[in-house]
């Protein structure tokens, strides 16, 4: 029976996942149990759970994972803002009397929500409440609007910056290293940056797919997608916003994305950087949407507008100091030279942080004030804290499972899986598909993929192409009945006329062309590899 463990453990904690038990204790628990029982049938060495501290440090230190608690800041921060729900009405809007137009706006707005907050929970909520009665109100078929609203949150799976990637990074980072090791090769990290160049195309390319897929049903069913009316706000009582206020609503989230994104892809700054810049940003622009709601926003908007004009103001000077066009500093000399070699640079630096501080202080006496700012810290630390706490266990998993010899069966068994790397690939992205209707996706990149990752990238897979395939792999997962994560997000959201099979028939269009993205991803590398550097 002990030449046996590893698949039993296996097999029970997935059964203890079915059940609904709380997945990181569940994984500590299963772990500690066959850990025992292991040594109970002298199959496993206790002594290679000291391995477990160790790896929680590295884990603390580890820059890349330190990228996830300030994504999540940043991204609850705009939802509980309203930025989203300003991002909406004023692309639906601009696309009154278009046919379609709202299904685009929320494809579209969906897109910049990903970049922007990368949490498909949140940005499938935060489209149902925000969308969906409007939809409905003009006139769509539930099943488009559904199917649309759906497809579009899990955009958040791929697009960058995304917490799935973040955590990808980290852990096909760890297997690459693990393959070289045993391959004999010397180490070539994988980093965020990487797979965040590398998504790049994919995911657009599903924005594409969606557009299309509306444009034609738009033309083959025109009554199950209506124009909106120029006159709908009038209609219905609404006052049109302001040109500022639509202005602001366009401007800040691509501002936030191309700064965040353009600071990463373009070399200038790590993902814990920008992510750092993200946050701040983040909380700038709350801070001043916030006080747009009010008749006289006073002096606290006009600091918050301050802060995220010098933090811009900085960003562009870091960039300039990477390109060379500032500072005449050294190649390769970092941007910190340019701040602390002259006294022009100390003034300069200075005087940015300061009004970017104040710009802080304000949007966050504003949050407070308006109620906005625990909620939001308190959502930024329940998703944090829930990533590490599985991260933790599912490492003491790892250890337990290797232990018995869980890694070396994997690894045999892919190898010997007929038609090579093609063959063994095909199997891991079914068998992870169908993980996908049970398991988060936390619990897949900590369980799943440190086992199937090592032997795949033996075989020949790239490391950075073989995520991006696990990650739109998984994405799709989350949209397909019954299980599908994204369906029942949006079914506790939506208004109570709207049905489970509404639902689950909305989402199968989309389930087919997510399909086609992973089979052109599958089979034309270039789509990952064109932009990574």
């Amino acid at each position: 029976m002990g030449d046996y463990l590893h698949i039993f453990m296996f097999v029970a904690a997935f059964a203890a996942l079915l059940t609904g038990y709380h997945v990181a204790l569940t994984l500590g628990g299963i772990a500690l149990v066959f850990a025992a029982l292991g040594v109970a049938f002298d199959v496993f060495e206790p002594r290679a759970l000291i391995f477990w501290p160790s790896r929680i440090l590295g884990n603390m230190s580890n820059q890349v994972l330190a990228a996830v608690p300030l994504f999540v800041i940043m991204g609850v921060v705009l939802e509980k803002s309203r930025v989203a729900e300003d991002l909406l009405n004023a692309t639906g809007r601009m696309l009154a009397g278009v046919k379609g137009g709202l299904g685009y706006s929320v494809v579209l707005v969906g897109a910049l929500l990903a970049a922007s907050t990368g949490i498909v929970g949140a940005t499938v909520v935060t489209m149902t409440l925000i969308a969906l009665p409007s939809m409905l109100q003009q006139g769509y078929d539930k099943r488009i609007a559904t199917g649309t609203i759906a497809a579009s949150g899990t955009l958040g799976q791929i697009i960058p910056p995304s917490i799935v990637l973040i955590v990808l990074a980290d852990t096909i980072s760890n297997a690459n290293a693990q393959a070289r090791q045993t391959m004999g090769q010397p180490p070539s990290p994988v980093s965020a940056g990487d797979l965040f160049s590398g998504a790049i195309l994919p995911g657009l390319l599903l924005v594409g797919l969606y557009l299309a897929y509306l444009a034609l049903m738009a033309f083959i069913k025109p009554n199950s997608m209506p124009a909106r009316s120029k006159t709908a706000d009038a209609d219905l009582g609404i006052e049109t916003p302001s040109p500022a206020r639509t202005a602001f609503a366009f401007i800040a989230p691509m501002t936030l994305i191309i700064a965040v994104l353009g600071s990463i892809l373009g070399g200038f700054t790590s993902p814990t950087e920008a992510a750092a810049v993200g946050a701040i940003g983040a909380i700038l622009l709350a801070g001043i949407r916030m006080r747009m709601d009010e008749s006289n926003p006073g002096w606290l908007m006009k600091i918050s507008l301050a802060g995220a004009g010098s933090l811009i103001l900085l960003i562009l000077t870091v960039w300039g100091i990477k390109l060379g066009i500032v500072g005449n500093l050294p190649q390769d000399a970092p941007p910190s030279d340019f701040f602390t070699q002259s006294a022009f640079g100390k003034i300069y630096a200075s005087s940015i942080c300061g009004l970017i501080v104040a710009g802080i202080v304000a949007s966050l006496f504003t949050l407070s004030n308006q109620k906005k700012l625990q909620i939001s810290l308190n959502g930024a630390a329940e998703v944090t804290s829930m990533v590490f706490l599985i991260l933790i266990c599912a490492g003491l998993f790892s250890i337990v499972f290797r232990g018995l010899g869980g890694d070396e069966f994997i690894e045999h068994m892919l190898v010997n899986i007929p038609g090579g790397m093609w063959g063994a690939l095909i199997v891991t992205m079914i068998v992870m598909f169908f993980m996908g209707f049970f398991l988060d996706f936390l619990e897949i990149t900590f369980i799943i993929v440190p086992l199937v990752a090592p032997p795949l990238i033996m075989l020949g897979a790239d490391p950075i192409w073989l995520a991006i395939l696990m990650a739109i792999n998984l994405q799709t997962s989350f949209l397909t009945p019954p299980f599908g994560f994204a369906l029942f997000y949006l079914k506790g959201a939506a208004p109570p006329e709207i049905e489970t099979p509404d639902i689950w028939h909305g989402a199968i269009p989309f389930i087919g062309l997510q399909m086609i993205a992973l089979l052109a991803v599958m089979f034309i590398p270039q789509l990952v590899t064109t932009l990574i550097s």
